[in-house]
């Protein structure tokens, strides 16, 4: 044995070895991010991004943040309170309408900002307005529709006319395109093609114009969305607007 009794070799290298990846691993767990409801809402939202609602489980969401199905719990009291952090979470990502601007322009701002958020998160078109506890992005997101609707000299009534309109259109748009066959011109020509291919010569002459139209170079469907949306603006107005 070497003096003073010291390991050398292949044993000493050994206990360094593992002494340096026992201290790495006590790092490791130190330095992990400490589960908290908004990393498991976080984790849903991804989850869900990529898989659907469908997919959604205690068990999927737990996978990616390295724990156990029942840790969450700690945090969510579960499937459906993490729904309802999703949809607050989605929520707070759509501008509020601006309140240095006339309505109309605000209304549109918060439209064309959902819309995006909605095409980012298409799982959460059909939840937006369904949670009977909604978080305080949701809240403060519906105050701040009504109030610019308000500030613009709606009435209560007229207001709640014009929100279920808006909405109406804008969660039917969003629904109707994420169900589309493409994404994109690149695919839209591709399924086009295909059908206009497959239909009999001058079968369905008004279906052929207008698949022409969108196959022209330029057409973008977000397009139809934003014609849409001037006209249901412009159908609104403050009551005394409306009076025949």
């Amino acid at each position: 044995m070497p003096e003073g009794g010291k390991r050398t070799g292949n044993a000493g290298r050994a206990d360094a070895g593992g002494s340096a990846a026992a201290r790495k691993g006590r790092r490791g767990a130190s330095e992990r991010l400490p589960l908290s409801r908004e990393r498991v809402i976080r984790a849903a939202v991804a989850v869900a991004d990529e898989k659907g609602a469908a997919a959604l489980t205690m068990r999927a969401v737990a996978e990616p943040l390295g724990v156990e199905a029942m840790s969450l719990y700690h945090h969510v009291a579960g499937r459906e309170d993490m729904l309802d952090g999703m949809v607050d979470a989605v929520f707070a990502e759509i501008d509020l309408p601006p309140r240095d601007t006339d309505w109309k322009s605000a209304v549109r701002h918060r439209a064309l900002s959902a819309r995006a958020a909605l095409l980012r998160h298409p799982w959460a078109v059909g939840l937006m307005d369904s949670r009977s506890r909604p978080g305080p992005a949701t809240l403060r997101h519906h105050d701040a529709v009504i109030g610019a609707f308000r500030a613009g000299g709606f009435s209560v009534p007229m207001a709640a006319h014009a929100v279920s309109l808006v909405d109406s259109y804008l969660y039917g748009f969003v629904l109707q395109e994420t169900s589309l066959p493409f994404k994109g011109a690149a695919e839209l020509d591709e399924v086009a093609g295909a059908i206009l291919d497959g239909m009999p010569d001058d079968a369905y002459p008004h279906l052929a114009e207008l698949a022409g139209h969108v196959l022209r170079p330029g057409y973008d469907y977000a397009d139809e969305f934003a014609f849409g949306l001037g006209l249901v603006l412009d159908a609104l107005g403050p009551d005394a607007l409306q009076q025949p």
